[in-house]
């Protein structure tokens, strides 16, 4: 796979300063990243990178976006990541939202049900699961948590290294800070989204890790009926962090997705 030349920049949208990391070449493809927010360098990255251009916007109070004072939900995220996709001339871009994202990639969707072309979600937080319950972080540490995301244990060494960076680990108890600000009460979902989400046209992908063990597979599948253009694919040996894990079963089930 040829090297990938990736750019940072900022851009203000929303009155909002968002990063920016965009590469690759084709049909744009936005990804939204997870809520322990996503490292600089993936190679589930590059291999969208080779049929897509991709836009990996870090939301607001993630990551290099500041955290501006009046972001009070994910719903407001959805609508600062709308106005940057119509800053960037973008509004017919398909959404990639994995987990966290996921759910703001699903708001976005019912904020404009016909502006993406079309909608991936991945291990979607954003409903309350029908069956078991999203895996609360504030009961456990913020890196046992992202260590309950993987399938395979040997999978957190081998996309984080053996010791973890000091930078990492400040990230993450950012991203934990952000994530109980907009999303504590109810934890992780939104009671109106399920409703809402009947509206959206977007064909869409929902994609679950058979071993997922943040998300019940019972919240994929409530995704799946309430999206009326929807399909489920599970992905085997995988945890909730599919794209670290399982990276090249993803992004080939992406780009086919894409492709239909």
């Amino acid at each position: 796979m040829a090297s990938v030349e990736w750019k940072s920049s900022v851009v203000t949208a929303a009155g909002t300063d968002i990063h920016v990391t965009r590469g690759g070449n084709g049909p744009p493809l936005v990804v939204l990243h997870r809520d322990i927010g996503t490292l600089d360098h993936l190679p589930f990255y590059d291999s969208l990178a080779a049929h897509h251009e991709v836009i990996i916007p870090n939301h607001p109070g993630y990551g290099a976006s500041p955290r501006p004072d009046w972001v009070a939900n994910v719903r407001d995220i959805a609508l600062v990541h709308r106005a940057l996709l119509g800053q960037l001339g973008l509004n017919g871009a398909t959404l990639l939202g994995l987990g966290f994202g996921g759910w703001i990639a699903a708001e976005m969707a019912t904020c404009a049900p016909n502006a993406a072309e079309k909608l991936i979600l991945v291990g979607p937080m954003g409903v309350k699961p029908p069956t078991g319950d999203i895996l609360d972080q504030a009961l456990i540490s913020y890196i046992d948590y992202v260590r309950e995301g993987f399938h395979d244990p040997a999978a957190f060494a081998r996309n984080y290294g053996l010791t973890l960076t000091t930078e990492q680990l400040v990230q993450w108890d950012l991203c934990r800070e952000m994530s109980f600000r907009v999303a504590w009460k109810p934890y992780m979902y939104n009671d109106s989204l399920p409703h809402l989400l009947r509206g959206v046209q977007a064909k869409t992908l929902i994609v679950h890790g058979a071993s997922d063990r943040i998300v019940p597979a019972s919240a994929a599948a409530l995704y799946a009926e309430r999206l009326p253009n929807a399909r489920l694919e599970t992905i085997a040996n995988a945890g909730h962090l599919i794209e670290m894990e399982q990276a090249d079963t993803l992004a080939s089930l992406i780009a086919a997705f894409v492709a239909s």
